[in-house]
C-alpha cells in the first residue's frame, strides 16, 4: 500500500489521497485555534492584531513567552502555499509543549496574506488532488506579494501587509525571522540572508526524516551561493535572475538585517519530485531544456490568445486574479528566452533540469487555471471554446508533472518538517 514515502507505489495526480488526521486549516480556523491557546495558556501566550490587509482582514500575531531575543515566524506569505498557516499553528502548539527558553520570545504571525488565502480556500476542504488545487488556484503578481517591497525610490507605496510586517520587525528586532513557504512540485530547501553555521546540515537531516527530497540545485536560487546542498544564500543587490523582479534586497527578508537578524525562508513541497535531489550532470541537458522552453512557449501563446475574452466584470470582481494572469503572461516569454539563450549550451545538473521542466509545466497550468476562474461567469461559443483550450492546458500540465514522478507528501509530513526546521534554525542562531 502507498504510504506517502518514496518506496511505495505512486498514485497518479488525479487520485484522491487518503484522509489525513491533519489537513490545511483556513486562516479563520488557525486564528480561532490561536485564540484557544491564548485562553488556555494565558501565562505564556498573548494574541494581538498588528495590522489589517488591503481588504480589511486582521493580521494576527500569537506571542509565546517573553525575552529580549525575539524569533519571528511568518505564516502564509504566499496564499497558494497553505502549509505556512498550518505550520505556524503547529509551531505555536509545539512551543507550549516545550519548557520556555530563557530570554527568548516567539512571535508567530499566522498569515501575512489573508486576502490571497481567501481566494485559495476552495481547495482546503478536499479532496487534496492536484486537479482540485489548480481549480481553486491563485498566486498574486510580484508587486502584490507582501514580502516583496517596492524600491524605496520608486514612488510606489508598500502594501499595508508589508508595512505591518516591517513595523513588527522594527518593534521586535528579531535575531531570526522564519518565513514559511511551500512549493507545489519539487523538493525542500532553505534560503538564507546570510550563512548560519550548522543549519544546512541539520535542515537536510530534517528533510530526510520526512522522506522528502532535498532540492540541491533549485530554479528559485539560480546564481546564488550554496554553502551546502539544499541551502542557498540570497545574492547581493543586482545579482540573480534578470527576468523575475524578486529582488531580495527589497524585501521583508532583508529588513531584519538592519538589526543584526537573519532570515530563513523554509520551503517544503506538496508533491515531491525525486530527481531534484540529484546533483549529477544531466546527460542531455540542452535537449531537455529546449523541450521545456518549447512547451512553455507554445502553451503560453495559446493562453495569451484567450485573455481578451475575459469579461470586464471579471476584472472588477476578481482583480487580483486578472492582474496575476496578465503578469505571468508578460513574464513567461522572457523565461522562454532565458532558457533558450542562457541554459541550453551549459552543463546542468539533473536537479536544475528537473526544476526547469517543473516550471515549464507549472506556469501554464497556473495561468490556465486562473483564466478558467475569470471565464467562469460568462458564456457564448467563443468563451466555451476558450474554456476548452484552457482545460486542455491544465490537463497537459498535470500529465507532464505526473510523468516527472510527482507524489503527494502528506500534510502531516509537510507540517512536521517545517515546524521542526523552525526550531532547528532557532537553535542554530540562538546557540551561535
Amino acid at each position: 500500500m502507498y504510504d506517502g514515502t518514496a518506496g511505495g507505489p505512486r498514485p497518479p495526480l488525479t487520485a484522491v489521497p487518503r484522509r489525513e488526521a491533519t489537513g490545511y486549516p483556513t486562516v479563520a480556523r488557525a486564528v480561532a485555534a490561536a485564540r484557544r491557546l491564548a485562553r488556555l495558556r494565558p501565562e505564556r501566550c498573548r494574541l494581538r492584531e498588528v495590522g489589517r490587509s488591503r481588504a480589511g482582514r486582521p493580521l494576527v500575531v500569537l506571542s509565546v513567552d517573553e525575552g529580549e531575543r525575539a524569533v519571528l515566524v511568518v505564516g502564509g506569505p504566499h496564499p497558494n502555499e497553505p502549509v505556512g498557516v498550518a505550520s505556524a499553528l503547529r509551531l505555536a502548539e509545539r512551543l507550549l509543549e516545550l519548557p520556555p527558553r530563557p530570554g527568548v520570545a516567539w512571535h508567530v504571525l499566522l498569515c501575512l496574506d489573508p486576502d490571497g488565502a481567501a481566494l485559495n480556500e476552495g481547495w482546503l476542504g478536499g479532496p487534496l488532488t492536484a486537479a482540485r488545487h489548480y481549480e481553486h488556484f491563485f498566486r498574486p503578481s510580484f508587486d502584490e506579494q507582501p514580502e516583496l517591497m517596492p524600491p524605496p525610490d520608486g514612488g510606489i507605496p508598500p502594501l499595508p501587509e508589508s508595512l505591518a510586517l516591517t513595523g513588527l520587525i522594527d518593534e521586535l528586532r528579531p535575531v531570526l525571522q522564519c518565513s514559511l513557504h511551500g512549493v507545489d512540485f519539487g523538493g525542500a530547501f532553505v534560503q538564507l540572508t546570510r550563512p548560519v553555521a550548522g543549519l544546512p546540515e541539520r535542515f537536510a537531516r530534517s528533510v530526510a526524516c520526512g522522506g522528502i527530497p532535498l532540492d540541491v540545485d533549485s530554479y528559485d536560487a539560480v546564481g546564488w551561493d550554496r554553502p551546502a546542498p539544499g541551502a542557498y544564500v540570497m545574492p547581493a543587490p543586482g545579482a540573480g535572475s534578470l527576468v523575475l523582479p524578486d529582488r531580495p534586497e527589497h524585501s521583508t527578508w532583508s529588513h531584519a538585517a538592519r538589526y543584526g537578524g537573519v532570515t530563513a525562508v523554509l520551503e517544503v513541497p506538496m508533491w515531491a519530485v525525486e530527481e531534484v535531489r540529484d546533483g549529477g550532470q544531466h546527460p542531455q541537458a540542452g535537449a531537455a531544456v529546449r523541450a521545456a522552453a518549447a512547451t512553455l512557449g507554445a502553451r503560453v501563446e495559446v493562453l495569451a490568445g484567450l485573455l481578451p475574452l475575459v469579461p470586464a466584470h471579471a476584472g472588477t470582481a476578481y482583480g487580483p486574479l486578472l492582474r496575476a494572469t496578465e503578469f505571468n503572461l508578460r513574464v513567461c516569454p522572457l523565461l522562454v528566452d532565458e532558457l533558450r539563450t542562457g541554459w541550453c549550451a551549459t552543463p546542468l545538473s539533473v536537479s536544475r533540469v528537473t526544476t526547469a521542466r517543473i516550471v515549464a509545466e507549472r506556469l501554464p497550468l497556473r495561468i490556465a487555471s486562473m483564466l478558467l476562474r475569470l471565464l467562469a461567469d460568462t458564456g457564448g461559443p467563443a468563451v466555451e471554446a476558450a474554456r476548452a483550450q484552457a482545460r486542455a492546458v491544465v490537463a497537459a500540465g498535470l500529465v507532464g508533472l505526473d510523468r516527472l514522478g510527482a507524489r503527494w507528501v502528506p500534510v502531516e509530513t509537510q507540517v512536521a518538517h517545517q515546524a521542526r526546521a523552525v526550531l532547528t534554525a532557532a537553535d542554530c542562531v540562538l546557540s551561535g
